[in-house]
């Protein structure tokens, strides 16, 4: 398959109008083997025909979704970047819990954006287990959404390898996994916390039912897109942030150049994001 530079530029158009992902020049040959993938599954040898496909015959976009699919890449595992975990978990969840006892609100919502296959978000929910004290006085909520449907499905499955829980301390694993065939299995009382969502973050009308959330985390997502995606991304996230609710990001991402509308905050000697 011949993919030119000017075929290039317009499936890389047409992604990033549908979903704010920008591909690089330098990215034409990754994409032109998702590409190639697609169309052999069609039957499709010219390029151009699958692009009038995309554009023309996918009205419910389910190919363009099969192509998002191989697009974006879900290298994840449990308790990653654990310094900032532990920054959200002793600091910031003490101070907002502390902010809504005093309130009489006994409701904990956390938005993991981008959550590929649930390593992050179930992260998320045991160190809510184990934080929340007493856990039955608390209605913890985690809502968890990505872009690939095929990362989603592996994410209800809560089903694991090795490697993903190779920094899950040892007291966790004995309490919130169960052996399995293909390596752990979360316990249902986990997996009961999180609802995961098919969710492009460039979708104005999904967003808009999504409510208010006391954290987001948004961990090497907004690597994948440009400064004008990016402040429109940011822009949502401080919509749906309660008043002293705080963001997440990965350790090379910054909202610095693209919102003035956070307060930046030095926590443990790890940045973070709060909406004040």
């Amino acid at each position: 398959m011949n993919l030119s530079m000017k075929n290039f530029i317009t499936f890389r158009d047409l992604v990033y109008d549908r979903c704010g992902m920008r591909f690089e020049a330098k990215k034409i040959y990754f994409v032109k083997k998702r590409l190639a993938s697609r169309m052999e599954a069609l039957d499709l040898e010219d390029v151009e025909e699958y692009l009038r496909f995309l554009k023309f015959r996918d009205p419910k976009r389910d190919e363009f979704q099969d192509l998002l699919n191989l697009l974006t890449t879900n290298e994840t595992y449990m308790f990653r970047e654990f310094e900032q975990l532990a920054v959200f978990a002793e600091e910031c969840l003490d101070e907002v819990c502390k902010r809504k006892a005093q309130a009489g609100d006994n409701r904990v919502r956390i938005w993991c954006a981008g959550c590929s296959t649930g390593e992050e978000a179930y992260t998320l929910a045991i160190i809510l287990m184990e934080m929340l004290e007493p856990f039955a006085d608390w209605n913890p909520e985690i809502i968890a959404t990505d872009i690939d449907t095929k990362v989603l499905a592996k994410a209800r499955k809560a089903d694991y390898s090795p490697r993903s829980v190779k920094d899950v301390p040892d007291e966790y694993l004995d309490e919130y996994f169960l052996t399995s065939d293909d390596g752990y299995q979360l316990v249902r009382p986990v997996k009961n916390l999180i609802t995961f969502k098919h969710l492009n973050l460039m979708d104005n009308g999904q967003l808009s039912s999504a409510g208010q959330f006391d954290f987001i985390f948004c961990r090497n997502v907004l690597i994948y897109f440009d400064d004008a995606s990016r402040k429109e991304v940011v822009g949502h996230y401080y919509e749906h942030l309660i008043q002293g609710g705080f963001l997440f990001l990965g350790h090379s991402e910054s909202v610095g150049r693209i919102s003035t509308a956070f307060t930046l905050r030095k926590m443990g000697g790890m940045i973070v994001y709060q909406k004040g």
